[in-house]
C-alpha cells in the first residue's frame, strides 16, 4: 500500500468524526455582495472518500467564471480546531475582476473530513501531501458548471503557499499560474529534530525542477516566521532547479508582521497592481467588471441603501474606477485613501470636498453613532464633517458617477 493509498484510506476513516467535531463552530453573516457560501465538497473515492469545508464567493449570473483557489495556512496547534478561512479582501477584489474564488479547508482543518498527515521534518513530502488533497478539491470544482476549467489560478498563504508551489509540481490541466503569499512551513515541534530551513529550501527546490508554471511570490522583511533572507534563499534554488518565478520582496510590512499581509486591508496596495499584472500575463482577466445587485441582495442590503441618492447619480463614465489619477481636487492623503477604497467591498460610496478633502464608507464599516447606514450618505456626511462645506459623490460602487 503506497503513502497516497493510506493516506486516503486514514483520512476517509476519519471524515465523520472530524466533521461532527467542528459541527458546534459559529459562522459569521455571509457576504451577500460576494453570493458567498458555505458547501461540502465531495473528494476522493472509495476508503478515502470525504468532504472538505469549502466557501465559495462569486460574481452574480449563472458564468462559467475563471476559478481563484486560495490555499489557507495552518495556525498553531490541532488544525480541528482552527477557523474556516474567508480572506474577505482578496475575495471581493477577484470577484469585482470576474472570478468564482474557492478556499477549501484541506483534510483535517476545520468542518472538512479527513486527517492532516504529519509527514514530519519532510517538507517537501508534507507540501505534495497537501497538494493532493487540492488536487481532489479541483476535480470536483471544475465539474461546476459555473466554472471554467481552462482559466484557473491558484493562490496561497503561509502552509496554503507551500501547497500552492507542491501543485506545480504535479500540475493540473487548466491551472495557469501560482502566487504565493509567505509561502512555507516553519516546524517548531520539540519531538522533531531537524533542520528545518534546510527543509524548506530542499522543499522548494525539488518544486522548481518539476514546473513548468509561471509563479508571482511576496515576502516582507518582517516576517516573523523566517525573516528576509530564507525566502530569497528558497527564490534562488527554486528558479536554479528550472522554476519560473518572480520575487516581490516588499520590505516591512507597516501594519504588523509581513506573514500576514494578504488576509491584510492594508495589504491591498502592496499585492493588488502586481497580481493584475500577473494575470494578465497567463491570459486570465485582471480588469474589474461593473457589478449590479441582484434582487436577492438587494433583499438583503436594502434596508441600508438610499436607492433615491443612488438613482440621482447614475454611472457618469468620467474616469474608471481604479484610475487613481483622474480624481480631481485631492489631497495626497486622499489619492491614497481612494486608492485603498476602491479595492474594498460593496455597497460603498466615495466623495470629495472643494479643497482636497474626502469620506469614504463601506457596508462593512460600522458606523458611527448619528451616522447614515447607507455607506454612500455616510462618505458625503463623513467628507462634510472635514470640509465643514458642502462635497460631491466621485463614485458608488463599482461605478464613478461624478461630474465636473
Amino acid at each position: 500500500m503506497n503513502w497516497r493509498t493510506r493516506f486516503l484510506a486514514l483520512a476517509g476513516l476519519l471524515g465523520l468524526w472530524v466533521m461532527s467535531m467542528g459541527a458546534f463552530a459559529q459562522t459569521p453573516p455571509l457576504a451577500a455582495m460576494l453570493n458567498e457560501q458555505i458547501i461540502m465538497l465531495p473528494v476522493g473515492g472509495g476508503f478515502g472518500a470525504t468532504q472538505l469545508e469549502t466557501t465559495i464567493f462569486k460574481p452574480n449570473g449563472d458564468g462559467p467564471f475563471p476559478l481563484a483557489l486560495i490555499n489557507h495556512g495552518k495556525s498553531p496547534g490541532n488544525p480541528l480546531f482552527q477557523e474556516r478561512a474567508r480572506f474577505l479582501m482578496a475575495a471581493n477584489a477577484l470577484v469585482a475582476r470576474g472570478y468564482l474564488v474557492a478556499i477549501p479547508m484541506r483534510r483535517g482543518f476545520s468542518k472538512s473530513g479527513g486527517a492532516y498527515i504529519n509527514p514530519g521534518c519532510n517538507i517537501t513530502s508534507n507540501g505534495l501531501v497537501q497538494a493532493e488533497g487540492i488536487r481532489e478539491a479541483l476535480v470536483s470544482l471544475v465539474k461546476r458548471p459555473d466554472v471554467d476549467a481552462q482559466r484557473i489560478v491558484v493562490i496561497g498563504q503561509s502552509h496554503g503557499g507551500l501547497t500552492t508551489m507542491a501543485l506545480g509540481a504535479t500540475p493540473f490541466p487548466g491551472v495557469r499560474g501560482l502566487i504565493n503569499f509567505a509561502g512555507g512551513l516553519r516546524i517548531e515541534d520539540r519531538n522533531t529534530h531537524c533542520n528545518w530551513e534546510r527543509s524548506l529550501v530542499d522543499a522548494f527546490e525539488a518544486y522548481g525542477r518539476q514546473t513548468a508554471l509561471p509563479s508571482l511570490w511576496f515576502y516582507g522583511d518582517n516576517d516573523s516566521f523566517w525573516g528576509p533572507d530564507l525566502p530569497k534563499e528558497m527564490f534562488a534554488r527554486y528558479n536554479a532547479g528550472g522554476g519560473k518565478a518572480r520575487l516581490i520582496s516588499y520590505g516591512k510590512f507597516e501594519e504588523g508582521d509581513a506573514h500576514g499581509m494578504f488576509a491584510h486591508r492594508a495589504g491591498l496596495v502592496i499585492w493588488l497592481k502586481p497580481v493584475e499584472e500577473f494575470l494578465r500575463g497567463i491570459g486570465l482577466p485582471a480588469a474589474v467588471v461593473p457589478r449590479t445587485m441582484s434582487p436577492a441582495q438587494k433583499a438583503v442590503l436594502g434596508p441600508q441603501l438610499n436607492a433615491a441618492l443612488r438613482e440621482a447619480h447614475p454611472p457618469s463614465g468620467f474616469a474608471a474606477l481604479t484610475d487613481v489619477d483622474a480624481v480631481p481636487l485631492l489631497s495626497s492623503n486622499c489619492r491614497e485613501i481612494y486608492r485603498r477604497w476602491a479595492t474594498y467591498e460593496l455597497p460603498r460610496g466615495f466623495a470629495i470636498g472643494p479643497a482636497g478633502q474626502c469620506g469614504s464608507a463601506t457596508s462593512v464599516m460600522p458606523p458611527k453613532p448619528d451616522m447614515p447606514s447607507d455607506p454612500v450618505q455616510r462618505a458625503l456626511a463623513t467628507c462634510e464633517q472635514i470640509a465643514k462645506s458642502a462635497c460631491k459623490l466621485y463614485a458608488i460602487d463599482d461605478d464613478v458617477v461624478w461630474k465636473p
